[in-house]
């Protein structure tokens, strides 16, 4: 699944007042032994890839319990290249628009629907929060059926998630998102129907609540599975990702916030890394 590698989301079930918009418009530079689908049949592999994200959020009540809705728009700008598994050297460009993506999370215990007021008691006092999230992937993007690599996936993905956060002390936060990722068979892969297996991802931060809204954490992530089906044949490419790395949000001008962030990843418990750095503008209404 593109792009399941890169993902490191702090706070994500941290609830906000009812009726909050957010806009969103993110940049992502990932760099190294990687590539957005590590399932295709690649070694030696040396990326450098952009991706601009235009995000939007609603908080919503839904049932008494907080709930966001999200929409994201990537598109992406960089390059590949890579030794494919016959013994061909591969040098492409990765450019386009990327796949839409839909989430609704629901906070389900220690959030519910809350008003500005009621929402800075929760913040001046918080107790453990319960969520859960269903994302879904559409195959929107760029995609060439003649093409090994892709922005698009040509295929349907969801992701269905539960995270905890749990107050470690007045200032400091631990979140952990165990969630599994489950894809749609791609019919046209080279001419040939890919299938993948389901992919299992959690995540754990650490966070560290600052003066004026400001917050900073420390993350980690692995994921595992994926092993692929092509034309019939099962593939001997089962993923394993780890990555750790840390985020920083600065808010300003009363309702805007920039959010700065980088990590460092290895692929398939191998010698193969690969850096990340992020740079996001929010604007609340």
């Amino acid at each position: 699944m593109p792009g399941v590698s890169q993902e490191l989301t702090p706070r994500a079930y941290w609830p906000a007042p009812t009726g909050t918009q957010v806009a969103t418009i993110g940049y992502s530079y990932v760099s190294g032994d990687t590539i957005p689908d590590p399932s295709l049949p690649l070694t030696g592999v040396d990326s450098k890839i952009g991706s601009l994200t235009v995000g939007y959020l609603q908080t919503l009540d839904l049932w008494g319990r907080t709930a966001n809705v999200t929409l994201e728009l990537p598109y992406s700008d960089g390059e590949t290249d890579g030794e494919t598994d016959f013994g061909l050297t591969l040098a492409q460009d990765y450019k386009g628009m990327g796949d839409a993506a839909l989430s609704l999370s629901v906070n389900f215990m220690g959030a519910p629907a809350m008003n500005a007021q009621e929402f800075a008691a929760l913040r001046a006092s918080p107790g453990p929060i319960l969520g859960g999230s269903i994302k879904i992937v559409a195959p929107t993007g760029s995609y060439d059926s003649d093409n090994l690599i892709n922005v698009g996936a040509n295929r349907w993905a969801l992701k269905a998630e539960l995270g905890f956060i749990a107050p470690l002390a007045p200032k400091w936060l631990f979140e952990l998102d165990l969630g599994v990722w489950m894809f749609q068979d791609n019919d046209d892969f080279l001419g040939f129907t890919k299938e993948q297996n389901p992919i299992t991802a959690i995540q754990a931060h650490l966070v560290h609540i600052l003066p004026r809204g400001t917050w900073a954490s420390f993350d980690a992530s692995y994921y595992k599975g994926g092993r692929s089906t092509l034309a019939g044949r099962r593939l001997d490419d089962l993923q394993r990702d780890s990555k750790i790395g840390v985020t920083l949000v600065y808010p300003f001008a009363h309702k805007q916030a920039v959010k700065v962030g980088y990590s460092v990843g290895s692929l398939n418990d191998s010698e193969e890394n690969f850096d990340v750095w992020i740079i996001a503008y929010s604007r609340i209404f």
